[in-house]
């Protein structure tokens, strides 16, 4: 705590929320960033998720900020997940300020935002919102001192750029802007020298120890990924798992047969409402074991502890996203393990991320397993957070007994027939909800052709 307070000075507003939260030594993204912070300079922070950067840029906004004299504090963040995480890490750091801390997103309805804005001296958003709220004249930003650009990689990758122009345009010339980063690229220190003066550049190490992370690949037939998954899962000595999808449909594939193999899973996509994505969540943190079954909306800003194994069954696109999987376990000095189930399909994305050498991953013999049948049924589930959940579900991880299954969907995401290797094609059913449009427009049409009904479906065996 007394680095805390050297680094922070003792009249430092949030120095008993840091000594409430536990923190007992500065991490080195704090330590190197918040005196260039406190000095009220412009800052370019190369910090992964799970560095400390939250608590960095905190005390500058709360810092910068008064009671009751409007919107001066601003952060830019590319998630709804992220938007709400920061919003609620601030508010343990306001400390005895009382600052209001309103988080804007979509997925959820404007008009209690919208009043929420009218009190708030500090706001975390994510762009398409904020602007929503520009348009209707439901925020004023003429009043922001401080900007912050959180994970400003990823906001470039999602395609936020033009409205973050848009956003930025809004706010004062005369403020202190800090941006966050992954990883520095040149797009990034483009968007520096537009909108920064004469910032200080500040890099972390990255936060996953390489010496603590065991990586592992297992190259199998596509018809036998799935039955590879359930095996390692029932096997392996894991506590909390996420497992990584590149679609959708995957997602929701997963979480049905795994379901109804005894695994306790927690689904979560862009297609899910921002209400059950915050409730999945949120009760994952609290479970000692279950496997998050997840496309990259959860790799990025999630602070989810305890991750023991991390598996992609589907190969990311790029190393860059491969090493922001890989981030959720090995944190903290604690061990993880990232194990990669490659299938036929995935060859020419794994050799994009070994393009280099930098990345090692070993290849492991393939254990003797037994293939499973895949059972997909096309009925509505209704979950655990509905109050009508099924007797048959059984919690406490990954026991359960394995059975072979009948199949009752079209085109298995890994099945060689399957058109296009996207995932299946027919109803989707999810126990959290129906799919919805997401933030960057992209719909699940599958969720609008279900019914709830089982009329006129069929069902074909296929074994995985």
């Amino acid at each position: 705590m007394e680095q805390f307070v050297q680094l922070l000075g003792e009249d430092s507003p949030i120095l008993d929320s840091i000594k409430k939260r536990g923190y007992a030594v500065p991490s080195e993204i704090q330590e190197k960033s918040i005196p260039e912070i406190l000095k009220g300079k412009d800052v370019i922070a190369g910090a992964s998720t799970g560095s400390g950067k939250t608590l960095a840029f905190a005390v500058g906004l709360i810092q910068n900020a008064k009671k009751d004299f409007g919107i001066q504090g601003l952060v830019l963040t590319p998630t709804r997940e992220l938007a709400e995480q920061i919003t609620k890490e601030l508010m343990h750091f306001t400390g005895e300020k009382d600052l209001d801390i309103a988080s804007v997103y979509g997925g959820v309805s404007i008009n209690p935002q919208m009043k929420r804005l009218q009190t708030a001296e500090i706001v975390v958003a994510t762009p398409g919102r904020m602007l929503d709220h520009l348009s209707r004249n439901s925020v004023d930003l003429s009043r922001v001192n401080t900007l912050v650009l959180d994970e400003a990689d990823r906001m470039l990758d999602m395609g936020f750029i033009d409205d973050v122009d848009e956003i930025v345009s809004q706010c004062p010339r005369n403020r202190q802007t800090l941006l966050f980063s992954a990883t520095i690229s040149a797009d990034v220190f483009h968007i520096a020298q537009k909108y920064m003066r004469n910032p200080v550049e500040i890099s972390a190490e990255p936060h996953v120890d390489p010496e603590k992370l065991k990586q592992i690949y297992y190259d199998v037939e596509d018809n036998m990924k799935y039955s590879l998954l359930l095996h390692l899962l029932k096997h392996e000595d894991a506590k909390k798992v996420i497992v990584f999808c590149n679609t959708r449909q995957n997602v929701d594939f997963l979480q049905n047969n795994l379901e109804r193999s005894g695994v306790d899973t927690f689904p979560i996509h862009g297609g899910y409402s921002q209400e059950k994505r915050n409730k999945i969540i949120e009760a994952f943190h609290f479970q000692k074991t279950g496997v998050l079954i997840a496309t990259d909306v959860a790799a990025r800003g999630l602070d989810i502890k305890d991750i023991s194994h991390v598996y992609n069954y589907d190969t990311p696109p790029s190393k860059k996203e491969y090493i922001h999987r890989i981030g959720r376990t090995a944190r903290a000095g604690n061990e993880g393990i990232v194990v990669n189930i490659i299938g036929n399909r995935d060859h020419e994305n794994f050799q994009i991320v070994m393009m280099g050498g930098e990345i090692k991953i070993d290849r492991e013999e393939t254990p003797e397993i037994e293939r499973v049948y895949i059972q997909w049924t096309g009925e509505r589930r209704q979950g655990r957070f509905s109050g009508n959940q099924r007797g048959s579900h059984q919690r406490g991880g990954f026991s359960g007994r394995g059975h072979r299954e009948r199949s009752s969907f079209r085109g298995g995401s890994s099945h060689p027939r399957s058109r296009g290797g996207s995932g299946y094609r027919g109803r989707e059913n999810s126990r959290y909800g129906s799919s919805s449009r997401d933030s960057s427009g992209y719909s699940n049409r599958d969720s609008r052709r279900d019914s709830g009904r089982n009329r006129g479906f069929r069902s074909r065996n296929k074994r995985f």
